[in-house]
């Protein structure tokens, strides 16, 4: 009887868990997705060269605070510089920077849909780089995928003629390539320290090169309208980077891979419903036809078919 008691209320307590977590999960996923148009608003205001580089130099001190008061706060090892060096240099510099150059030609809702394809190409080049197996599955994801990129770029729909947005279509691209040339590395990486910990550290990396880098191409930051800058910075900077981070760690311990994988998808649909409520973009149905095949590509390459724990040491 007592051994019954037991483990009811443990699975009670493992339910309280989850419940918690979904909670958790459903804060970020909107936290990422309304950073979209924060991050478009931005440019109002601020250059896009200073908007990536103070908004990575927010993220990290917010990190590096929220690493110290849960005792998390750990000395790179050796092990773990070249993954320092791929995120903090790829994810964190080059795809924050190429979004934030986009941003000025492109919808906040349109760049949320080409940046979240990073699965997509996630895929051919695991199996490139780290012989993991193309499966019919992945397959049918990929080819549904690259349907909906083939909607979204549709002669008929998109203006072929128009050189700026062509432009910034092609970087909101090629940032989603960089981040998945990033993810691959990192899991390839033997991972010394888990990915939470060594966060703050990669953001210092690019914190220091985006802001050099925005100094020397701008000069000291010129800033339009404190007001809504300070409001939309300490969005972008703690709420939408360090908070969101630090609490997709915590997801990641406590629910199930395939849960998510299939939750993160909810990022580009947030971020492109926030971007039309909020900067009232009008996205054609053409955006949202691709959005529905790129999300689902994405969902049948990527979402394991069985729930299974997460690792500690995954990527949130």
């Amino acid at each position: 009887m007592n051994l019954t008691a037991s483990l009811q209320r443990l699975a009670s307590h493992r339910s309280a868990v989850r419940s918690h977590a979904g909670v958790i999960f459903a804060i970020v996923i909107v936290a990422w997705g309304v950073n979209w148009p924060v991050s478009k608003a931005l440019l109002a205001h601020v250059s896009p060269w200073w908007s990536a580089a103070l908004r990575s130099a927010i993220g990290m001190s917010t990190l590096f605070v929220i690493c110290a008061l849960t005792r998390r706060l750990v000395w790179p090892a050796r092990g773990d510089l070249p993954v320092i060096l791929s995120v903090g240099l790829l994810h964190m510099t080059v795809f924050s920077l190429l979004v934030a150059l986009s941003l000025q030609y492109v919808s906040a809702g349109r760049s949320a849909v080409l940046a979240y394809t990073t699965p997509l190409w996630v895929m051919p080049a695991a199996r490139l780089w780290l012989g993991e197996a193309l499966t019919p599955r992945r397959l049918l994801g990929l080819a549904c995928g690259l349907l909906g990129l083939a909607v979204m770029f549709n002669p008929l729909a998109f203006d072929w003629h128009d050189r700026p947005t062509v432009f910034g279509n092609a970087l909101v691209l090629l940032s989603a390539f960089v981040w998945a040339i990033a993810i691959v590395h990192m899991r390839a990486h033997r991972w010394v320290n888990g990915p939470f910990e060594l966060s703050p550290w990669q953001l210092l990396l690019a914190s220091v090169i985006l802001c050099t880098m925005a100094f020397a191409v701008d000069g000291p930051p010129r800033v339009t309208g404190w007001a809504g800058f300070s409001g939309l910075l300490t969005y972008g900077g703690v709420v939408g980077g360090g908070i969101a981070y630090w609490l997709a760690g915590v997801v990641t311990r406590r629910l199930p891979a395939g849960v998510t994988s299939l939750g993160l998808l909810g990022v580009p649909v947030v971020g492109t419903l926030a971007s039309a409520l909020l900067l009232r973009e009008t996205l054609g149905l053409d955006v949202w036809i691709a959005l529905a095949l790129i999300v689902g590509g994405i969902a049948l390459g990527t979402v394991p078919r069985t729930a299974t724990p997460c690792r500690t040491d995954a990527p949130p």
